[in-house]
This record gives C-alpha cells, sequence and structure tokens, in this order.
C-alpha cells in the first residue's frame, strides 16, 4: 500500500494533527524538521499554518512549493510505536 495523508490541520507550535489512508491518526513534530532554504519560512508560525493536503500530491504542501513525504510525516508522527520501527528502519528514518 502506499501512504497518503487524508487530512492535516497545524496545531500548537510546528505541529500537525494528521491522518493517513491507512486510517491511523497522529502528531507530527515537525520543529527540527524545518531545515533547509525551502523550509526556512516556515518558521513563521503564520505561513506554517497555512499547510494544507494536496490532492495530487497527496501529502502537506505550502504555498512557497515546500512538501514532505508522507513516509516522513509518518515517522514524526509514530516515532514512538515499537510496531513500525521495521518499517522505519526500511526507509532508513531508524
Amino acid at each position: 500500500m502506499f501512504l497518503h495523508v487524508v487530512e492535516a490541520e497545524a496545531i500548537n507550535g510546528f505541529k500537525i494533527k494528521i491522518t493517513f489512508n491507512d486510517g491511523r491518526e497522529g502528531t507530527a513534530d515537525l520543529a527540527d524538521a524545518l531545515n533547509g532554504s525551502v523550509f526556512e519560512p516556515l518558521k513563521d508560525p503564520f505561513i506554517f499554518s497555512s499547510l494544507k493536503v494536496d490532492p495530487e500530491l497527496e501529502t502537506v504542501v505550502w504555498p512557497n512549493g515546500a512538501d514532505l513525504a508522507p513516509e516522513f510525516l509518518y515517522f514524526q508522527a509514530f516515532k514512538q510505536d515499537p510496531e513500525l520501527q521495521d518499517q522505519f528502519k526500511q526507509w532508513g528514518y531508524v
């Protein structure tokens, strides 16, 4: 199954409440992930909160062209889940 973002909403700080097409819902804290020139503007809470789910890319995007892979968002939301550690290793996040 390909992983896709179904819903996303900016909440306090640089966190996103997010729902994936496998039915899982979680919170991804992106405070430490906003590195690089395309992500620098997202450190402004107003700009960060302008995120949306792109219907074609099926992931979170921002008006400045920044986006994050669904797998990365999934890792950020569920990195403490012991049942998912093998999957995260396969994706290269652990």
